[in-house]
């Protein structure tokens, strides 16, 4: 059994150090690749645990994408993979910005280095749409979920509540629901 922890650690630290150096667009872009590595090639989670962990990762403190590799790690491989997960993804962005900050003065007013990300930043938009969309469908199930998303977005867009304060508000509606169903249940 330790041996297969350990192993799957190593392939964990491995994809994730993958996914951090070839992953532009921030945590959202590297959603979409866990959810391509790990719901539709290995099936190691599902759609609905890694929208779990996202949702978690997101409304602790911290960095969503930290949080949500080290709950992934953690659920495929215990300690060693909740480590390996955050490992192999924080290590990549730790060393490539040491490098842009050792360089950015040689080619912050560089044009092609402008142009440049503004491909990148046009490129990673459909990856992100395209996670969200994928996500969605786990997520919302009925019309009650969907109440709660646009109220949840409502929030976040016109009022300065603090998403964590969202998320729990969520997680009370969705008792309150729960318990408005088992009575209906019980009549």
């Amino acid at each position: 059994m330790k041996d297969s922890r350990l192993s799957r650690a190593l392939s964990i630290f491995g994809t994730f150090l993958k996914i951090g150096c070839f992953t532009f667009g921030g945590g959202w872009s590297i959603v979409a690749q866990m959810q391509k590595e790990y719901v539709e090639k290995r099936r190691w989670l599902t759609d609905e645990e890694l929208l779990d962990y996202t949702s978690v990762g997101r409304s602790t403190p911290g960095l969503m994408i930290g949080n949500a590799s080290v709950l992934f790690g953690y659920h495929a491989a215990g300690i060693p993979g909740a480590l390996a997960a955050l490992f192999g993804i924080a290590i990549p962005p730790i060393v490539i910005m040491l490098l842009v900050v050792y360089i950015y003065d040689l080619v912050k007013d560089n044009l092609y280095v402008s142009r440049a990300m503004v491909g990148v930043r046009a490129a990673v938009v459909p990856v992100i749409i395209s996670a969200l969309l994928k996500l969605l469908k786990s997520g919302l199930k009925d019309a009650f979920c969907y109440l709660v998303a646009a109220a949840a977005l409502a929030l976040c867009l016109f009022t300065r509540m603090n998403n964590a304060l969202i998320v729990l508000l969520g997680a009370l509606a969705g008792l309150c629901w729960q318990e408005v169903q088992n009575r209906r249940d019980l009549s």
